[in-house]
């Protein structure tokens, strides 16, 4: 005899398929019901339990973990430094170009730098020519600013009269 159709199929076979198509949402008991809510809160929480403040280690900045190293600081200007830098700051000011920069270097602590004048010329209270200007301070591998400012004295040259650390801002 010979099977056709849905009859030529194993029974095993369509036994499987059935209990397939009954696999779905089966009820469960208020008690599994809170069992799985608690344990998906728990694998969503992460790590937001909060501990004890004492069972953790805390850092002062003055701790050094040897990871990440500190910033060198910058070296403050030795008084032949600010010496090299005036004369700089005179000569490029004695030139008068709009868009110069005299570049300045002292051989004797390594230190050197640039003077550039930033705004125009104005008069101050005395009625001198004045103008302010910054100059690059770099030694070894730290580099600050200074900020300054000169007037044209009696004789027509240029008198620094302040020359101090940069304020940004």
């Amino acid at each position: 005899m010979r099977l056709t159709g849905a009859e030529s199929q194993p029974r095993c076979r369509h036994a499987l398929y059935r209990a397939w198509g009954r696999v779905g949402l089966l009820p469960i008991s208020a008690k599994g019901a809170a069992l799985t809510l608690i344990l998906i809160g728990l694998g969503t929480g992460g790590c937001s339990v909060s501990r004890p403040e004492k069972a953790f280690a805390r850092y002062s900045d003055d701790d050094v973990t040897g990871l990440i190293p500190l910033p060198a600081q910058p070296k403050a200007p030795t008084e032949t430094d600010l010496a090299f830098t005036r004369t700089a700051a005179s000569d490029v000011l004695t030139k008068g170009d709009k868009d110069a920069s005299q570049p300045w270097e002292n051989p004797e602590t390594g230190a050197r730098g640039s003077v550039t004048p930033i705004a125009s010329s104005y008069a101050d209270d005395d009625g001198r020519t004045c103008r302010d200007f910054l100059a690059s301070y770099v030694n070894g591998g730290t580099e600050s600013w200074l900020q300054g400012a000169a007037c044209k004295g009696g004789n027509g040259r240029w008198e620094i009269h302040t020359l101090k650390p940069w304020k940004k801002g």
